[in-house]
């Protein structure tokens, strides 16, 4: 808890560096683009300034809130005909051909340019510094980069940039990366147009001609972010804001309206009612994403409808609280013409919620060339089938998972948050909401909370979930698995309007920390 200002990442050398820039005049947009780039060198299996960005930001001075677009397109030489033609029946994920356009650097030059207080090259030092002199590698971290020492030995620009040995860094040992310091010098010296035209996207594009790929300097050169509404629902009296379409918060919301129809709160926390009924709102709610969830640029989606209380209650008569759906779960409307998160809240309440991921861990598991930027996988969001909303077509941007959230209560936020970890972000959300709405779980219990997640037909617990509510699961027709290993991360800060005071969360899962002063 803190007064004056807070920030909450995945990591405490990106929540030291956004607070030395709340405390050097920055706001709280400045402060998550500088833990971003932090993040980028220290967690790289994560994110990256290959990877793509997302942001919801609250300006207090006029009470507006904005939602900044940060995701890449596909090539203009991508189609569906040619993957196929490539011998594809899907897209494949660890290829260059799952590359899209990386849209972080242009999402945090356009971010900064309209809200930052700090020139932006001022903002990347602190990662320039750790990819130059190096950082102590630190213990999740460490774990997860162990597991793809294969992946990541599969071609000598990964195997140069990120192992020592043929093998990923122990904890505790000190890691450098000179040729993304090299690359971060020049953006900051020359703003986006060092990523997207001249030496970097030069050497992006011949490494992605050397594997056969189809980005172009054109592709790179045209890219912009956009500035779009966001979308929400209320739940109990909580204004819930996500990013529209093609990132998948929808999903959340839809999840959210189902849970509305309840009273979830009677229902023993963690108990197999309670995991039911939470994992079949948001299978419901998986499958129109899986449906109508993309660029809403090529199709007009069917945004209103996911959205009303109509659909929702119709969502909501389909679950059995004493038998799982069966799977796979048809969508019920009618036709129709791995990741880091970062929440910063600054003196002036200005709040941030700000998500970038490269995707997959470690993205596409390539490095392009020289560069030392690891390139996203954002592209094996696509599908191949004809006239499917989310097929992949020229300039296109994926359904995309990384979903930034911010909650309102009486025109104010009162809780900025984030939930990572690919497919299980929208439940994630709606759990940490639910927890914290209708359970009454300060932030931190709220984070801390065993995790399960309903996907592909399996029911997956963490190990915390109780023996007997597996049992009753099962007994409801889930086929149920318990692992080690967590699901995702989260950071939330809640805003005391009446108190002046800031409630930060930070995920045990990963090694940050939420610090405030």
């Amino acid at each position: 808890m803190s007064a004056e200002a807070m920030a909450a990442t995945s990591q405490p050398l990106a929540t030291e560096t956004a607070l030395q820039v709340l405390r050097d005049g920055g706001n709280a947009l400045d402060a998550a683009i500088a833990a971003s780039a932090v993040l980028s060198v220290v967690e790289t299996y994560s994110t990256g300034i290959g990877g793509d960005c997302f942001i919801l930001y609250h300006e207090n001075a006029s009470g507006k809130l904005h939602a900044l677009n940060g995701s890449g397109r596909s090539p203009a030489a991508a189609s569906a005909e040619v993957i196929r033609a490539r011998g594809f029946d899907s897209i494949p994920e660890y290829n260059i051909l799952a590359v899209t356009v990386p849209g972080a650097i242009d999402a945090w030059v356009e971010a900064n340019r309209r809200f930052g207080q700090l020139d932006f090259a001022a903002l990347l030092q602190p990662a320039i510094h750790y990819a130059e002199q190096g950082y102590a590698v630190s213990p999740v971290i460490a774990h997860n980069w162990h597991k793809s020492d294969e992946l990541l030995a599969q071609t000598p620009e990964a195997s140069a940039a990120y192992l020592v040995g043929g093998k990923a860094p122990p904890a505790g040992s000190i890691h450098r990366q000179p040729d993304l310091a090299s690359s971060l010098r020049r953006i900051a010296s020359e703003g986006r147009d060092g990523f997207y035209l001249g030496d970097i996207a030069e050497e992006i594009v011949r490494y992605s001609d050397s594997r056969d790929g189809l980005m172009t300097l054109d592709d790179l050169a045209d890219h912009r972010s956009e500035w779009v509404e966001p979308i929400s629902s209320n739940y109990r009296g909580y204004e819930v804001f996500e990013v529209p379409p093609n990132g998948q918060g929808i999903t959340t919301l839809m999840a959210l309206n189902i849970l509305a129809q309840t009273e979830v709160a009677q229902l023993p926390h963690l108990s197999a009612e309670h995991v039911h009924l939470l994992s079949e709102a948001f299978t419901l709610a998986m499958a129109e994403r899986d449906r109508f969830v993309a660029d809403s640029g090529f199709k007009e989606l069917p945004v209103a409808q996911m959205l009303s209380d109509e659909f929702a209650q119709r969502q909501f008569g389909r679950i059995d609280m004493q038998q799982a759906l069966a799977q796979p779960v048809a969508s019920a409307l009618p036709d129709h013409r791995d990741t880091v998160y970062i929440t910063v809240v600054d003196r002036d309440r200005n709040a941030c919620s700000f998500i970038n991921s490269v995707f997959h861990s470690w993205g596409s598991g390539l490095v392009a060339g020289s560069t030392g930027i690891n390139l996203n996988n954002r592209g094996a969001g696509f599908v191949l089938e004809e006239g499917h909303f989310n097929q992949l077509e020229p300039g296109k941007r994926p359904m995309n998972t990384i979903i930034p959230a911010m909650a309102y209560r009486e025109g104010k936020p009162v809780l900025s948050f984030g939930v990572m970890g690919g497919q299980y972000q929208a439940l994630g959300q709606a759990y940490l909401l639910s927890n914290w709405i209708d359970y009454g779980m300060d932030i931190q219990q709220a984070l801390d909370a065993a995790r399960f997640l309903l996907y592909n037909g399996v029911l997956d617990v963490e190990t915390g979930v109780p023996a007997a509510t597996r049992a009753g699961l099962a007994a409801r027709g889930h086929q149920v698995t318990a692992q080690d290993g967590p699901h995702g991360g989260g950071q939330a800060i809640v805003i005391d309007w009446e108190q002046g005071v800031l409630q930060g969360g930070s995920d045990p899962r990963k090694d940050g920390c939420a610090m405030g002063y």
